[in-house]
């Protein structure tokens, strides 16, 4: 296994359920996760059952109002509008500890090395080669394996925006959810441990110089500055998905898993819980490892598709395309409105 991530340490933990030893290769010093929170989606949370991974589950029913907003404050649409079951929120650090508290006695991690490359069916670990019955690459967005298995690939692909992510400790009477501005946007949301996971998005070049949050979204609405003061630590990441098509996910006996395989811009909210449900789809497979790609390959291609389509309608910066998305996002969330109200009235007539 390379990679100790999200992903990677699920998949530990399935193939050694399914009788397998693993050692895991760890680039960082130490087992951990880094990052702010994530959307846990039902069918990752049935992945996780899969895995005998507990404990991601809602806290709390959220009553305030969650949807999406614009910049002033003023509804778009309301989430419970769109009658769609919304995510867990759990901090990153905290779901990677609900999984690898799973690893068995099969589960060996190694921290600290660096994989060189892969070649000859071996990985390279300085003057060191490896060999395994089956490698799994959960490397990441620039996977070493990846790009010895496929030099030709392009790879990443830049989004044409930076992101800003950031956990507040405040208590507010608000839902979340999304404010949509003229190539900004910026998101929140409550976790299950009561604080709250705020994103940002801003149309910046790529590698630019670090910009302050507070300039781009200082004075929106109310509780937004409420939660830039209230956070600590800002994290600043340009935001890359991975080119289409997707390369395939197994060549011979190594699998590609995570972003190694579909890294995908976060519009979704989708990207560690398709790693997730890799992991929980790859014990299923081991026999006929051509069937985990044909599961698992155009799954993965749609979520990079759409998420990439909403991000570039998101980051739209000019007046008149953001006036005409503004204008029908909210015809729809009105249509949403009415449609959820008549639904509510016909299931309370049962």
């Amino acid at each position: 296994m390379v990679g100790a991530g999200i992903g990677g340490a699920a998949a530990a933990v399935g193939l050694e359920r399914a009788g397998w030893q693993v050692t895991v290769l760890e680039r960082a010093p130490e087992l951990g996760e880094v990052g702010a929170g994530i959307s846990v989606w039902p069918s990752t949370v049935k992945a996780l059952g899969e895995l005998g991974v507990t404990g991601v589950e809602k806290a709390a029913v959220v009553s305030a109002p969650a949807g999406m907003r614009r910049s002033d404050g003023r509804w778009v649409v309301k989430a419970s509008a769109l009658g769609v079951e919304l995510p867990v929120m759990i901090h990153r650090a905290q779901l990677h500890d609900l999984i690898t508290s799973r690893f068995g006695s099969g589960v060996t991690v190694r921290t600290g090395v660096t994989v060189d490359g892969f070649e000859d069916g071996a990985v390279l670990v300085g003057g060191e080669e490896l060999r395994a019955d089956l490698v799994v690459a959960a490397d990441g967005l620039r996977s070493v394996v990846r790009g010895a298995l496929y030099p030709e690939y392009g790879g990443p692909r830049y989004s044409g925006y930076t992101a800003y992510r950031g956990i507040a400790d405040v208590e507010l009477a608000d839902g979340g959810g999304e404010t949509w501005g003229r190539g900004r946007r910026f998101g929140f949301a409550r976790l299950i441990d009561g604080r709250y996971y705020w994103y940002a998005t801003e149309n910046r070049p790529a590698g630019a110089e670090n910009a302050d949050v507070w300039t781009g979204f200082g004075e929106w609405h109310d509780p937004i500055p409420r939660l830039l003061k209230a956070t600590e630590t800002v994290l600043q990441n340009d935001i890359y998905d991975l080119v289409l098509p997707l390369v395939p996910f197994v060549r011979g006996n190594v699998v590609l898993l995570g972003d190694a395989a579909h890294a995908m811009t976060p519009n979704l909210g989708r990207g560690a819980c398709t790693a997730i449900e890799d992991a929980a789809a790859l014990p299923r497979h081991l026999g006929n490892l051509a069937a985990y790609d044909a599961e698992r390959r155009p799954a993965a291609t749609k979520l990079v598709r759409v998420s990439r389509a909403i991000g570039r309608v998101g980051q739209l910066d000019s007046r008149v395309p953001c006036g005409v998305r503004d204008g029908v996002l909210t015809v729809g969330g009105k249509l949403a409105g009415v449609l959820g109200r008549k639904r509510e009235m016909g299931e309370s007539r049962v």
